[in-house]
């Protein structure tokens, strides 16, 4: 095999190309390289950005993403990634995960799913009318923080659904836990079927040794990653990634057609190129000064009274079972929920986390980031510190966290895709114990949705929901966000579902 040269991008290449001819445009996109755009947006984006984007048909590629470019830039990308197929996506992950299921699902098909999957995972399972065999992951004790899906889970769960077509999980989660995905992706090709991973969180696991193992070096069949999340491409980049012969690649690639716009951004395509070669030439030496910054932005954190910041030892988790650049703060200690927390950081000293729940929030440590923004997102902390007296609570688990939140085993009340077409009507959440909820309750971030189409709604999830809410908590998915009520499968009682 020849030698790959990652110092090429073709994407990027492409575009330079094409600007440097001065053609003269009579295509999309209509502000024609920024000549027709607003003066508000050419200052904001700058004259380079617009002239960069241009449609792919017509310039660089084709619009059906058959051009020799593109392919060219996938092919260089599944090699960085240690792939047999790469597909650009520039609709995020989602866009993969709907592909994905579309191509290895049919209608009424088993498949072994987590249950803290991601909401375009759910909404694959609507698409797609397979039926899913949820496992659940397991939960730290007093931290409330979930500790991956358990190989042997997966196991159980298999030998129960021998029909089973799929397996699929996300891997790394939101708090950073990795599950053992060359154990689980073994026992799904033990019974001959294949293993899904969304790794959204986990572009750059691949590029270091000391983070945990990236689904394709862990023998997974086909995965998502989100290059614009801890990489240096635009936001909804991503990529989907397959190997092995389990899974046809012409059907996944016809899948990726149905899923994504057919007006693709020539911009987005060409920053997941860029990334590609920037990671595969120098990605080991700026993961290694990322995980620095993490580690000392860490232990200076864990100094300030009343925050506490998770660890994989922390979480008892062997191995290289745990995101390092990933910062799980908890401020329940100071006596404040997450919310509040990312709220006054932002709004007073100017330092913006990924994510907030009841307990803490989440900031991502990247290869974007400098000794000088670690500094300031320390300085932040001990300043929201000291502005609460005290005296400090013992940090952990006064309350759930949304990665802890609890979540069935085992198969729905009904299939998703039957749940959200069927008749329903509405009702006071309060009152919705014991019913089938018909669409998705979210707290976004992190996506894990808390209730689905066909999920028994019980007194538990009510509980979680309404205290959530009460203080501050962003619901995504149903047509009442203010979660005073929710819509529930009318004319069934769960013991006549299946």
């Amino acid at each position: 095999m020849s030698e790959v040269d990652h110092r090429r991008a073709p994407l990027v290449e492409g575009i330079r190309r094409f600007v440097e001819r001065e053609l003269t445009p009579f295509s999309t996109p209509g502000h024609k390289q920024g000549r027709g755009a607003s003066d508000d947006l050419r200052h904001l984006l700058g004259a380079a950005a617009l002239a960069a984007d241009i449609p792919l048909g017509g310039g660089i590629d084709d619009s059906h993403f058959s051009g020799d470019t593109l392919r060219a830039a996938e092919t260089l990308a599944a090699a960085a990634w240690g792939a047999e197929r790469a597909f650009f996506l520039v609709n995020g992950s989602s866009a993969g995960n709907h592909a994905y299921l579309l191509a290895t699902l049919r209608p009424g098909d088993e498949v072994i799913v987590a249950r803290d999957l991601h909401k375009s995972l759910l909404v694959a399972l609507i698409l797609t009318g397979a039926l899913p065999v949820y496992v659940a992951p397991r939960l730290h004790p007093t931290l409330n923080v979930g500790l991956g899906i358990a190989a042997e889970d997966v196991q159980i769960a298999l030998e129960r659904h021998p029909n089973a077509k799929l397996v699929t999980l996300v891997s790394p989660s939101y708090c950073g836990v990795s599950s053992d995905l060359l154990a689980i992706s073994g026992i799904a090709h033990r019974h001959g079927i294949p293993c899904y991973v969304d790794e959204a969180w986990g572009p750059h696991l691949h590029f270091h040794p000391d983070l945990p193992p990236s689904a394709m070096q862990s023998g997974v069949d086909g995965a998502v990653i989100s290059t614009h999340k801890t990489l240096a491409s635009l936001t909804q980049a991503a990529i989907l990634l397959t190997q092995g012969p389990l899974v046809d690649p012409a059907r996944v690639a016809t899948a990726v057609g149905m899923a994504q716009t057919t007006s693709p951004a020539a911009t987005i395509l060409a920053s997941i190129d860029a990334c590609r070669s920037q990671m595969a030439r120098d990605g080991r030496g700026l993961l290694e000064r990322t995980i620095a910054l993490a580690m000392g932005a860490r232990a200076r954190l864990r100094a300030i009274p009343g925050l506490s910041v998770l660890d994989r030892d922390q979480l008892g988790l062997a191995g290289r079972g745990y995101d390092l650049t990933k910062l799980v703060i908890d401020v329940d200690g100071l006596g404040i929920t997450g919310f509040a927390a990312e709220r006054l950081l932002r709004d007073r000293f100017g330092v913006q986390p990924e994510m907030s729940d009841l307990v803490g929030v989440v900031c991502l440590i990247t290869i974007g980031d400098t000794s000088r923004s670690i500094d300031r997102l320390v300085d932040a902390f001990a300043r929201l510190a000291a502005d609460r007296p005290g005296p400090w609570r013992k940090p952990g688990g006064a309350r759930r966290r949304s990665s802890g939140v609890v979540l069935s085993a085992g198969a729905p009340a009904m299939s998703p895709r039957d749940a959200f077409f069927a008749p329903n009507r509405v009702v006071p959440l309060d009152q919705a114990t014991g019913e089938i909820a018909a669409e998705l309750v979210i707290p976004y971030p992190p996506g894990i949705p808390v209730l689905a189409p066909g999920d028994l709604i019980t007194a538990e999830t009510i509980e979680y929901l309404l205290d959530g809410a009460a203080h501050g908590m962003y619901i995504s998915g149903p047509a009442d966000a203010s979660l005073s009520t929710i819509r529930i499968v009318a004319g069934n009682a769960p013991d006549d579902c299946r």
